[in-house]
């Protein structure tokens, strides 16, 4: 029996939803979102198509805003600890936002556009599931900056070896000058563009998170479906859900908010010291600078690693670590199938004199040992594109 006054919540939709019933989705909640899990080939053809050929996804859910203003860029570096200042127009840049104790509120890109009447701006995408309270935690901290949430526009990504390719024949068929084409597919990993498509402003970024070369296109939401039409109609393309998006970015190795970091968590423990160049580290100027600064010195207590699984039998988030002892020494953030590798893998934490790579470690899972060893990430190596 059900308890009518129990109320359930309401859930948004991206401008895709409708093709995503058309073309027979599982359609499951996330980040406050009806969303694809999987499309009528499965989540293991739509990974091993991601990685043979190319892969659309919708990603419209994630937040997206302009942030602008006199050096809007030295302005959000008090509160990450990446380089946004050292920005070109056309880069892009990985960071996080951090608590007063270095801990990760959310992590997030941003993108230098050029200047507008004198003001720097930054194209900013954050989580779907924090985005509300990233946008209030950036205004009230900046409150002299402008930010705009860009809720009229959509966000897809197509990725996989063939993006480029699929990409440029669409450019051309709409007419966009080839010059413009060429400098588009020129683009390297992790810098952007703006250019007009039939009349439409498009944001194309040369980035993804499933380890594969491909794009994150910015759109008007009202144009998002009609293109997404377009690129499905491409002989190399499938729509791809959530169940394999996460399955590719866990074998590229890549962190998910709210499991492989989280508030709990800071960039050094979860190996994303890479993104903390030398000036931010000797400089500060960041929310938990200090704390940041300890742990480069001394050390994590505790390091993210990657687990491969002996057997068939996958283990789940939250699953024990083991020592060869028995005793327990950390726990998994992220598990699952690899269809790339036919085998199980994981991701998690691990006390730092324990995160030995090639140790051997069981996962409790379900009460059961699984018998896996550390190893190092990612388990698929990256495909992008750094250009020639």
């Amino acid at each position: 029996m059900s308890d009518s006054s129990v109320v359930e919540p309401i859930l948004a939709q991206t401008p895709l939803y409708d093709l995503h019933r058309a073309l027979g989705a599982q359609m499951r909640p996330f980040a406050g979102y009806i969303m694809p899990v999987h499309y009528r080939a499965g989540i293991i053809a739509e990974h091993l198509h991601t990685r043979a050929k190319a892969g659309l996804f919708d990603v419209a859910h994630m937040g997206q805003a302009i942030l602008s203003g006199p050096d809007a860029a030295r302005r959000l570096e008090t509160l990450v600890p990446g380089d946004i200042a050292g920005l070109l127009a056309g880069q892009i840049r990985y960071t996080q936002l951090l608590d007063p104790d270095g801990h990760i509120l959310d992590d997030l890109m941003a993108t230098r556009l050029a200047d507008e009447k004198g003001q720097e701006r930054l194209f900013l995408v954050v989580n779907a599931g924090t985005k509300a309270a990233d946008f209030a935690h950036i205004a009230a901290a900046l409150p002299d900056l402008d930010l705009v949430i860009l809720d009229e526009r959509a966000l897809l990504a197509l990725q996989g070896p063939k993006a480029a390719e699929i990409l440029r024949r669409r450019l051309l068929d709409a007419s966009v000058p080839e010059p413009l084409v060429r400098a588009v597919m020129a683009t390297p990993f992790m810098s952007a563009q703006e250019i007009a498509f039939r009349g439409l402003p498009l944001w194309i970024s040369r980035s993804g998170y499933t380890g594969e070369d491909g794009f994150e296109i910015s759109l008007p939401a009202a144009a998002a479906a009609d293109f997404a039409r377009e690129l499905l109609a491409e002989p190399e393309v499938l729509p791809i859900g959530l169940g394999a998006r996460d399955s590719l970015r866990l074998e590229a190795g890549l962190c998910l908010y709210g499991h492989d970091i989280d508030r709990t968590t800071d960039p050094v423990e979860a190996g994303l010291s890479w993104s903390i160049p030398r000036r931010r580290r000797e400089q500060g100027g960041f929310p938990g600078a200090e704390a940041i600064a300890r742990a480069l010195a001394k050390g994590p207590a505790r390091r993210r690693v990657g687990f491969l699984l002996e057997g068939k039998a996958p283990a789940r988030e939250g699953s024990e670590v083991l020592e060869s002892s028995g005793r327990a020494i950390g726990r998994l953030t992220s598990g699952g199938f690899a269809p790339s590798l036919g085998r199980p893998i994981g991701m998690g934490y691990v006390d730092a004199i324990h995160a030995t790579i090639g140790a051997p470690v069981s996962l409790m899972t379900r009460g059961k040992p699984l018998a896996a060893r550390i190893v190092s990430m990612p388990f698929t190596p990256h495909a992008y594109y750094r250009g020639n």
